[in-house]
């Protein structure tokens, strides 16, 4: 067969033997986020394109190399979301979120888009998790938000991941960091590749970040930001380690964390794995007190952190983790006859009426076709009804694993299945 239609560069089908494993990734994130009084927020795909290109920053990868940028019929210049903050941010402020509580929690999931060279852990479809909390600048809400991110990890079962932890100081030190960063560069401009030559004038700390092994090997020895905090910066990055010390997390002071995006202020944090090679990062975040400000907001403070699904999907295959199978059991039901096959609608609405979850295949008729795909399907029990059971108004319940068959009358069908299908 020639396909005639394939599926874009960088993108992927969630079958149907994968999708109930992202279900219930999704519920894990969601029970976590619960129990921190963290509710769910929904925004678009889509955004005016100005917002990513102001939040994110024009100097960024996502922004210069990175975006899904398109006109409407009336010219307008939209992009589709290539992170999850600034959609949130963008809500926050034009519903008016902040003035219903001093303090605002959300989550969200749902798919994001870049337009980046597709390999290993990195799509240009992909599909984050993430939370936002707005109202506090005390380093004790940084704690807990990276909390959050460490128990989430840590209760999908994940052993071999690392805290690695930065501050990029405030808008009052950082800018002494940036001209210290030119200093050493300027000398090495030539030897840098064309992305951070550019960098060095735009956003000189985003040459920490880039992947380019020469590079790399220059940040190494390039001046630490931790060198440059001023008293309150620093302060709030000791409150913020003694207070992850204090719940037990582990962590690394990393200097060289700045993340990709030109918000981050203080607090910069990443949870990595080296399992996954390069694309070495499951989650991470960071402190953005001026981003609700800057896009028209009032003052407000902010910090969360987002994560990829794919790669945590990754991790967890290495690591041999799944989830334990739901103990519900399931219903298969067998009819014989037209007249038994006449009532199918009516039994199949009963039953999943009261919860319970059953399966009948229309294009099967003979019982040994039925029951075959009952084997197939790891059925609990059958039900089986044919022209004498509907005679007597009666049902012969089989037990798929053992063989044993009951008869139980019809009008207690349901009473009979709810305790089976719920032990």
């Amino acid at each position: 067969m020639s396909l005639k239609y394939k599926i874009p560069r960088g993108t992927y089908d969630i079958l149907p033997e994968d999708s109930q494993f992202w279900y219930k990734l999704m519920n894990k994130f969601r029970e976590l986020c619960r129990l921190y009084n963290y509710h769910e927020i929904v925004t678009p795909i889509f955004e005016q394109a100005d917002l990513f290109e102001r939040s994110v920053g024009d100097s960024s990868d996502i922004v210069e190399k990175e975006m899904y940028k398109f006109q409407d019929k009336k010219g307008r210049v939209f992009a589709l979301r290539p992170e999850g903050t600034a959609s949130v941010v963008r809500s926050f402020i034009e519903n008016n979120l902040g003035r219903q509580s001093s303090i605002t929690r959300v989550y969200y999931s749902g798919p994001m888009f870049r337009y980046d060279r597709p390999q290993k852990g990195r799509f240009r479809q992909f599909y984050q998790y993430g939370v936002e909390h707005f109202g506090s600048e005390d380093p004790f809400v940084d704690a807990e938000v990276i909390s959050l991110a460490n128990m989430f990890l840590t209760k999908l079962g994940l052993k071999n991941f690392r805290l690695e932890l930065n501050s990029l100081g405030c808008r009052d030190c950082s800018p002494l960091y940036d001209q210290a960063l030119v200093n050493y560069y300027s000398s090495l401009k030539t030897d840098l590749c064309p992305d951070c030559q550019q960098r060095l004038t735009k956003n000189p700390k985003r040459l920490l970040d880039c992947k380019v092994d020469s590079c790399r090997n220059y940040a190494r020895e390039a001046p630490s930001i931790l060198d440059y905090l001023d008293e309150n910066c620093r302060r709030d990055f000791e409150l913020v380690q003694k207070y992850l010390t204090d719940q037990g997390i582990e962590f690394i002071v990393n200097p060289r964390i700045v993340r990709g995006l030109d918000y981050y202020v203080k607090t910069a944090f990443e949870f990595t794995t080296d399992a996954l090679g390069s694309q070495n990062t499951l989650c991470g975040g960071g402190r953005y007190d001026g981003l609700v400000e800057d896009l028209g907001g009032d003052k407000t403070p902010g910090i969360g952190f987002a994560g990829g699904f794919e790669r945590l999907i990754e991790i967890m295959k290495i690591e041999n983790i799944g989830f334990n199978e739901s103990s519900e059991k399931s219903i298969y039901l067998v009819l014989l006859g037209d007249q038994a096959r006449a009532q199918a609608a009516g039994i199949l609405h009963e039953l999943r009426t009261n919860g319970i979850k059953v399966d009948f295949d229309i294009t099967k008729t003979s019982i040994k076709a039925q029951m075959k795909s009952a084997d197939k399907a790891m059925t609990n029990y059958s039900l089986i009804i044919g022209d004498e059971e509907l005679a007597r108004k009666t049902v012969i319940l089989k037990d798929m694993s053992t063989g044993e068959q009951q008869i139980i009358q019809k009008k207690e069908l349901v009473s009979t299945l709810i305790p089976l299908v719920q032990q």
